[in-house]
């Protein structure tokens, strides 16, 4: 099935991304919280001490607020950065997933989503530029994480009708978010981990006005997450239905990541491969969590980019990279393993499919 595109792939930009995609498969890159995990930062590494005192009388503790140290441990953020580009990532993503006001939240920063998605931006920037040549450039995702709250479903057991959050406070949020990222100097923006529609679509729809607003187009990735054995994201839909909802925002990718693992993912890319008229993307988990392991995660960068390989050899995918416990060496293995590897061909519309097809 072919769709006819709503909008013409005219990006101010990343707009050599969508020919890239048909030249060969791209790397996205790995975990950040794993790679911040090895570190072992402590409370008063969080907040930045004893050089920054800016947080030292903040009233809760923020370790564990990870987009913090983008403020507080920089060069740690950006050394990360420039490790998955060293691996081979053609895209990174900005250390930003939890750095809406909504979930910082949680540790009463939410004033600071602007200034933390802003900064996080221009670190990813300022690495990816150090990398970019004109053989092998390099992209910067604004990455755009569901929150820790759900539009769909209810907190309480009890009452199927409450929400801790509404449509229009998320997309407000998206929204103070996108402008930073986007002022930040990002080349696309990255809607990753959907676990509720409802709450992509507060995002897509906050992305969908600024691009109105302010005259920019940036190509836009949508990645969703299986959350069992059932196929459906966490608010209940297939990997179909999930894909059916949010076509008409025209994506880049679709895909999943995170969940279960490559390995376990496979039959929902299949599926996503067989029915999406844009490209695939998949960045699975390192596998199945294990806390006993030194990254939460069993699988080697053999066994993560063996299975990948899977994924490029059978034509699923188009970008494929790393999740949960995944690392610099995992993003290497899976660069090498698909280096030779055919992209998944896509028709976004009739014509492009008939000259395709007449070649």
């Amino acid at each position: 099935m072919t769709i006819k595109t709503q909008f013409p792939l005219i990006y101010s930009r990343g707009g050599q991304l969508p020919t890239l995609l048909k030249e060969r498969i791209l790397i996205l890159d790995g975990a950040m919280g794993t790679m911040i995990q090895q570190y072992k930062f402590s409370e008063a590494d969080y907040r930045g001490l004893p050089e920054n005192q800016r947080f030292v009388n903040h009233p809760v503790d923020l370790k564990g607020n990870n987009e913090l140290l983008v403020l507080t441990q920089p060069k740690t953020i950006q050394l990360i950065h420039e490790q998955y580009l060293e691996a081979g990532a053609d895209i990174i993503e900005t250390n930003t997933f939890g750095a809406t006001s909504v979930a910082q939240e949680d540790y009463k920063m939410a004033p600071l989503s602007k200034e933390l998605n802003l900064a996080a931006a221009k670190l990813a920037r300022a690495a990816c530029d150090q990398f970019t040549s004109v053989d092998k450039p390099r992209f910067v995702a604004g990455a755009i994480g569901p929150t820790p709250k759900t539009a769909s479903i209810s907190p309480d057991v009890n009452d199927p009708a409450a929400r801790n959050v509404t449509f229009d406070i998320l997309k407000v949020a998206y929204r103070e978010q996108i402008e930073a990222l986007f002022e930040g100097g990002v080349d696309l923006f990255l809607v990753e981990t959907i676990f509720d529609t409802l709450n992509a679509k507060a995002a897509l729809f906050a992305l969908d006005e600024f691009f109105e607003t302010s005259g920019e187009k940036l190509p836009v990735m949508i990645s969703g997450t299986v959350t069992d054995a059932s196929g459906r994201i966490l608010s209940g839909q297939t990997v179909a239905a999930f894909w059916n909802s949010l076509r008409h925002i025209n994506p880049l990718t679709f895909g999943l990541n995170c969940a279960l693992g490559a390995a376990l993912m496979r039959p929902y890319i299949s599926e996503l491969a067989r029915i999406c008229n844009v490209a695939i993307a998949c960045y699975p988990n390192a596998g199945l969590p294990n806390p006993m392991s030194d990254t939460g995660f069993d699988e080697t960068p053999d066994v993560t980019s063996t299975l990948m390989d899977e994924f490029a050899r059978d034509g699923l995918v188009n970008i494929v990279g790393g999740c949960c416990g995944t690392t610099p060496e995992h993003i290497r293995a899976i660069a090498k393993a698909v280096k030779q590897r055919k992209p998944r061909p896509f028709y976004r519309d009739q014509r492009e499919m008939l000259e395709a097809n007449n070649e």
